[in-house]
Order: structure tokens, then sequence, then C-alpha cells
């Protein structure tokens, strides 16, 4: 049975007995150059689990819990002169610009994925007649967000198939879906980068340059904008924001980019066709209200919902981006994919398994999703954890067995999850 739990922990697994809080932080080796051991020692996740489910909600590797302490005890020793002592979030922003290719002001900070996503649908202005087009694909906070924007402005949601069967999937198809799809009248298109159900990795590049070929000739407020809920590409593949080519993008922070649990962002650069729908604690935010007038500067910054947050998770994000950029983006993607890749082709060998993520690692990046004959995904969750290999499965109505390889596993951890598959069957 879905049920809450289950949907917000990814079906990570319901049986945590054992599991332990440290009470202190061991200082870990220092991290080195073509050293994967040494970036799996910056985080305190038990040594004897092969985790392929760490990208649910993340572990937060040394440099990241060194900071959110840091400001932990800043804020507690004195709260009202640690908040005036700097313009963090403007540090952060800044990070996270780098670590996109964002240009300045082009980044707004979010609490989540699903956050970034409403604070994009819900503020569109969408004019009257205006229609969404996305996919079966997506995910709840895609959908529902849609449907909220429907039921307020009126606008039509079409939703096309871009496959039947995902490890059969094309980039030529899903291209074609969507153009099939479009109508003059289409002003936002909103898709997934890599499909949480399924692996699936759209070619948002190839979309982006399908929808750039079908706006010419179109007025500013009739283009269709490309929207993109990245949490599954963002941290685990190297695209900058310039290499998708999208108009908007959201993604939280906790998940492949191991950063500050309760963190995102959003990248824009449309940002003057979405009105801000939480006011902003920025200086031009206050300037507007003395003045009684609307709010205006960049746009990721008037849109950085205000209010007080949990300032020292917020902050910390700097050194998640300063992590993943001392590995390198380009390094954790190969490493992902290469990873991805073993286990797909282990799982694939056992007659038992059916492989629901494209072996072409253009169409998947690290999240791998099978069925096992004879064996439910919830029960094969349970099991493989017994044999010390985490796992989550699919929040969906179609439930699979879902593994993630992320920049915690190794080679040998990928081999042991196959043979603990193979011990199921």
């Amino acid at each position: 049975m879905l049920n809450r739990r289950t949907l917000l922990l990814g079906g990570a697994g319901a049986t945590l007995a054992g599991c332990t809080v440290p009470t202190e932080d061991p200082k870990p080796p220092r991290l080195q150059e073509n050293d994967w051991a040494s970036v799996r020692a910056q985080f305190t996740l038990d040594p004897k689990d092969a985790n392929f489910a760490a990208f649910v909600l993340a572990a937060h590797p040394a440099p990241v819990r060194a900071a959110i302490q840091r400001h932990r005890e800043g804020l507690d020793g004195d709260t009202a002169g640690y908040l005036e002592s700097d313009d963090r979030d403007a540090a952060v922003r800044a990070a996270a610009e780098r670590y996109l290719g964002a240009g300045q002001g082009e980044v707004a900070l979010t609490d989540s994925t699903t956050m970034g996503l409403s604070l994009i649908y819900s503020g569109f202005r969408l004019r009257q007649g205006q229609e969404v087009l996305t996919t079966e694909h997506d995910f709840y906070a895609t959908h529902e967000n849609l449907r909220m924007l429907a039921e307020r402005t009126g606008a039509r949601v079409t939703r096309v198939r871009l496959y039947d069967d995902p490890a059969k999937a094309s980039a030529d198809r899903i291209v074609a879906a969507l153009k099939a799809g479009l109508t003059p009248r289409t002003r936002i298109v909103a898709v997934t980068w890599v499909h949480s159900g399924t692996g699936v990795r759209l070619p948002v590049r190839a979309i982006a340059d399908m929808l750039a070929e079908a706006n010419r000739g179109r007025d500013d407020k009739d283009r269709a904008l490309l929207c993109v809920d990245g949490v599954h590409g963002f941290g685990a593949l190297a695209d900058s924001v310039t290499d998708l080519g999208c108009d908007f993008l959201a993604s939280g922070a906790h998940k492949w980019l191991f950063g500050p649990r309760g963190t995102g962002i959003v990248y824009g650069r449309a940002w003057e066709h979405v009105a801000p729908i939480i006011p902003s604690f920025s200086d031009p935010g206050f300037r507007a209200w003395f003045g009684n007038s609307a709010p205006a500067g960049p746009g990721g910054l008037i849109n950085t919902p205000g209010g007080y947050k949990a300032f020292e998770h917020r902050w910390a994000m700097a050194e998640a981006f300063a992590f993943q950029t001392g590995i390198g983006k380009d390094r954790v993607q190969e490493r992902t994919i290469e990873l991805a890749t073993r286990l797909k082709q282990g799982l694939a060998a056992n007659p038992r398994v059916r492989l629901i993520t494209p072996m072409d690692p253009a169409l998947s990046a690290g999240l791998v999703c099978c069925e096992i004959d004879g064996v439910t995904p919830f029960q094969a969750t349970e099991r493989l954890r017994a044999q010390r290999v985490l796992t989550s499965t699919t929040p969906y109505l179609q439930v699979y067995l879902r593994f993630g390889t992320s920049i915690l596993i190794s080679p040998e951890q990928v081999d042991q999850a196959v043979k603990a598959v193979a011990a199921l069957t």
C-alpha cells in the first residue's frame, strides 16, 4: 500500500531498527583527487551498507556538517548580530549561479523542488486562452501544481506520452511527442530532466532546440517556455543551464548534490513572466513596501521567499556547491553513469529481472529501476536491506525497485547489489 510515509521517503524501507546517530563528528580524511574512498569517508553513513538510497534525502558530507554547526553556533550565540554581520544569502546565490552557469540574479533560493515548482507555476502570468503542455510521466509535484494552475486560471493542461516501454525510450520519439502536443497557444512546457519513476533521462537540449524553432515569429508573451524539474539530474550530471537551454529549472539541493536538507534553488532566465507569490525579504522588496509599490529587481532575488528560515542549513549550501565542484562536475557525472551502467548490465544478465531504465547512458543518469519476478518492490527493499543493500521504491501507482548509483557507491558495492538481487530470485 502507498501511504504518506512511503511517498515522502520514496519507499526507502520501513525497517530502521539498528540505525544510530553519532554523538561526535569524527574528522574525516582529507578529500583527495581521484580517490572515491576519500569522498565516501566524508559521510557518516554506515560503511557496511551499500547505500543506493542515499539520494532520497541526502546525508551531509563533512564540510556541510561543519558549516551547519558553525552557523548554528553563530545564531545561538548572538542571533541578531550574526544575521546582520554578513549577506550570506548573497554568497549562497552567487555559489549557486557559478555551479549552474547562470547569470547574476537568475537564481532564487528555496526549501525544495516542490517549492521551486510552485513559485514558477503559481506565479506564471498566463493570458486568457494560453495552454500548458506536460507529460504522463511527471511526478506529483508537477502534476498537482499544474492542476492548481488550471483551477485558478482556466488554462488547459495537456499530458503527452513520451514512451510506452521506458527501457526502449528514444530521444527522437520524446522530442516528437512534445512537438506534436504543441499548439500556437502553448505557453508552458513542463517536463522532468530524469524521471524518478523509470530513470529515463530526457534530452532537454533537443527539446529546447525544438521549442526555439516553434517559437520563431511568436510574440515574447506567447513563447512556449521550457520549465524543468531538475532534481534527479542536479548534482548527478554536469550540464549547465546553458547546456540545457531551459527557461526555468527547479531542484532541491538535498538529493544528488548532498546539500543541506530543506534547501533548493530555482534558476530562471525569464523571471519577467513570473509574479512573486511570497514576499521576499530582500532590499528591493522592503524599498518597494516603503514606497507603496511593487518590487523591482533581479528575478531570482525578488522570487526568493521571505520569512525566517533554518538559516544554518541555507547558508551551508555554499559548502555543498564547493564540495561537488572540488570533486569535479564532470568526474561526478562520469562516475555516476559508469556505476549505473555496471549495475544495469549486471541486472539485465539475470533472466528473472526486467530492466526498466534505458541501457543507453544518454537516456539515463544515476537512477536504475527494475522488476523482479515473484518479488514485489516492497519485499525486495526489505530483503535487500537484510543483506545490507539499501534501495528505494518509485512513489508512483506503477511501483518499481529503484537504485541510485551516487558518488557514495563503489563498483564492488554494485556487484554486491547484483548478487543480492540474484539471491532473491
